[in-house]
């Protein structure tokens, strides 16, 4: 059971955080903190958290958990700035999607209680932002990856997952450096390719004709393509190597793709579109399998 909730960044990953464990009986109060005044209060009104603060050190003071839910590029400051007002047995996680840059800052921040941040990430989401777009079964059946650090206490990666699980997760390990690799390949390529292709198509004179036609293909492979452009600004450059190393495989690929078509090499095509259905296929049914 958390006492105190401080949820730092009221968002879609926040708020439905809250939301879960408020259902679940997990959690006593929860305390918001945002930039935004409006959000913060429709979050109120909503009944996603008890109260708001509109500083960082009362929203933290007497926390016993303490949920860092804002994008990557903040969250350094945001970890100098409560460092001071932390209780002394007081956990901090939090849900970003890159774990390499955060721990370092939570190295350089935390001092002595960094014994008690246990980095985090919910393998869940939509494109859509705001707390009006949180919802309680959001993590339900879904995959939540911890990384725990070597001077993380045990007790304090306990409590951590124990929240993840009672909001529906399913709570997995991995070390900072192989979490961050598989996430450029799974998560942060796939929104690098949708955001282009939508750019690349948006450029062209005949753009608006393009897009009349776009059906639903086009609509799924591109709808990441409609996240929040900051959040995914901070990813690519706090994970710029592994997924630098992915767009330059990716960019191989497309190679091979453009011979193939040139050449009329229809072999070639149907070997990688075969290849790729079968290992697509294959995913799906696990998926449904679970």
């Amino acid at each position: 059971m958390i006492n105190k909730l401080a949820l730092i960044g009221v968002g879609l990953i926040g708020g439905s955080l809250a939301r879960a464990l408020r259902d679940a009986g997990h959690v006593r109060e929860v305390i918001g903190y945002g930039r935004g005044l409006a959000n913060l209060q429709r979050a109120v009104e909503l009944g996603v958290v008890d109260r708001i603060e509109t500083s960082l050190s009362a929203a933290v003071r007497d926390a016993d958990m303490v949920v860092l839910a804002t994008p990557v590029g903040s969250m350094a400051d945001i970890l100098g700035a409560i460092a001071p007002y932390l209780a002394k047995d007081a956990v901090v996680t939090d849900v970003g999607s890159v774990k390499g840059t955060i721990a370092s800052a939570a190295r350089a921040a935390l001092g002595d209680k960094l014994a008690g941040f246990v980095p985090g990430h919910p393998i869940a989401g939509t494109e859509r932002t705001g707390v009006e777009s949180s919802f309680s079964s959001l993590f339900a059946g879904r995959r939540v990856v911890l990384t725990p650090l070597p001077e993380t206490r045990p007790e304090a990666a306990a409590r951590v997952r124990a929240m993840w699980q009672a909001a529906g997760a399913e709570v997995v390990n991995m070390s900072v450096e192989h979490h961050d690799t598989v996430l450029a390949a799974t998560s942060h390529l796939p929104h690098l390719l949708a955001y282009a292709l939508v750019d690349m198509l948006a450029r062209l004179d005949d753009s608006r004709e393009i897009f009349a036609y776009a059906a639903g293909g086009f609509r799924d492979f591109t709808r990441i393509a409609s996240s929040d452009p900051v959040m995914w600004r901070d990813i690519s450059l706090a994970n710029r190597d592994a997924i630098g190393n992915m767009l330059k495989k990716y960019r191989a690929e497309l190679d091979g793709l453009i011979k193939a078509v040139a050449s009329g090499d229809g072999a070639k095509l149907e070997t990688l579109f075969a290849r790729a259905k079968a290992a697509r296929d294959a995913l799906v049914t696990n998926d449904q399998k679970q």
